[in-house]
């Protein structure tokens, strides 16, 4: 019998027509009893790069070296045109792919000063899958973007982790889950890696290898 092939969801976070439309205001369960908006615009570089674009660019990136690796990739959105989706949805897009990992992928936009990436995951956990495979798929994550020379977050987290209870993409998932937030794109030595090619290349290269050594690829 053939082995299984994996299957994993990448979740580039916003979206290209978020800032034109309403939709996104509405609130939607956050998936700890409460609502959030739908979703948002993100943040930019200085000079006008859309956090949206980036998100999507190196989900491409991650897409295709997964694809290489003998994984079956789903994205949440197909292109970085349209709306949403909503964060619950978002959430809920591994159950619905049967997925072994959940990988959302962000940039931050913080203070100029701030630099470094964290890997965020959920805390308190709602289930066996966010009790311990997150914390795995996290980790792993952190340890690959370290190895690719990125920074941890000297502004959030803990060694390159943090814990959340706040993203109902993560609070919404049955499997493991974790979000990526690769830098600060106000920062500006930061702003200029994800605004290059090759910067956004290094990313992928970084959390496509996360996922492999998690999925024991």
């Amino acid at each position: 019998m053939a082995a299984r092939t994996p299957v994993v969801v990448l979740d580039p976070g916003h979206n290209g027509g978020n800032s034109s439309s309403r939709a996104i205001t509405r609130a939607v369960p956050d998936g700890r009893g409460g609502t959030k908006p739908c979703n948002t615009t993100g943040t930019a570089t200085g000079a006008g790069y859309a956090e949206h674009a980036f998100n999507f660019d190196v989900a491409q990136r991650v897409s295709a070296l997964l694809t290489a690796g003998g994984v079956r990739v789903v994205l949440t959105r197909p292109d970085d045109a349209g709306v949403g989706p909503c964060v619950d949805e978002r959430g809920t897009a591994g159950e619905r792919a049967g997925a072994d990992a959940v990988v959302s992928i962000h940039a931050d936009g913080s203070a100029p000063a701030n630099r470094g990436f964290h890997v965020a995951y959920a805390d308190p956990p709602l289930n066996d899958a966010q009790s311990g495979p997150a914390h795995t798929l996290a980790a792993a994550l952190r340890d690959r973007l370290r190895e690719g020379g990125f920074p941890v977050s000297d502004y959030v987290g803990r060694a390159g982790l943090s814990p959340r209870a706040d993203l109902a993409g993560l609070n919404h998932s049955t499997r493991p889950a974790a979000l990526v937030e690769c830098a600060n794109m106000r920062n500006p030595q930061e702003a200029a890696l994800v605004s290059s090619p090759d910067g956004r290349a290094r990313y992928a290269a970084a959390i496509a290898a996360g996922i492999l050594a998690f999925l024991g690829r």
